[in-house]
C-alpha cells in the first residue's frame, strides 16, 4: 500500500504569518517552489499561500506587496493528510477539493506537502488521469 509518506515531497518549507509577500516570494524562488505552509509564531499551520495568490491578489491588487503580510490574502482553510493516508485518499482529497497541493501533518507538525508533480511521479497513471480531470475538467 503506498501512503502520502511514500509520495509527499519531504522537505516543506514554511513561511511565518507575519511576512510579508515580497519575503514568501523570495522563500518560493530561493527553494523552487509555488506554495508555502503559513504557519502561527507558534507554528500551528494557519493557511497557505501560493505563487499564484501573490500575483492575482498581491501583485495585481496592492499598492505595496512589502508592506502586506501573507495572512491578508491566505484564506486560512487548508487541506490536510496524516502520513499513513493511502494514495487514493489523497487523490480523492485534492480531487474533490480541486486543489494542486496537500500538506501532510502529524499532529501539529508539518511533515511534507503533496503536489501535481508528486503525484505524476509516483502514481498510477489512471489515478493521475482522475485527479486531472477532477481538478481541471470542465464538465
Amino acid at each position: 500500500m503506498t501512503t502520502a509518506r511514500d509520495i509527499m515531497t519531504p522537505q516543506a518549507y514554511t513561511v511565518q504569518e507575519s511576512a510579508s509577500l515580497v519575503e514568501a516570494a523570495t522563500l518560493m524562488r530561493e527553494h523552487g517552489v509555488g506554495a508555502l505552509p503559513v504557519v502561527s509564531t507558534d507554528g500551528v499551520l494557519v493557511g497557505i499561500v501560493t505563487d499564484r495568490d501573490i500575483v492575482v491578489h498581491g501583485v495585481a491588487a496592492l499598492p505595496d506587496m512589502g508592506a502586506v503580510s501573507v495572512t491578508s490574502i491566505t484564506s486560512g482553510i487548508v487541506s490536510t493528510v496524516q502520513p499513513d493516508e493511502e494514495v487514493e485518499r489523497v487523490v480523492d482529497v485534492m480531487g474533490d477539493q480541486q486543489i494542486k497541493r496537500l500538506v501532510v501533518v502529524e499532529g501539529h507538525e508539518i511533515l511534507g506537502v503533496i503536489s501535481e508533480s508528486d503525484l505524476a511521479r509516483h502514481v498510477d497513471e489512471d489515478k493521475v488521469v482522475d485527479f486531472v480531470q477532477r481538478v481541471y475538467g470542465r464538465g
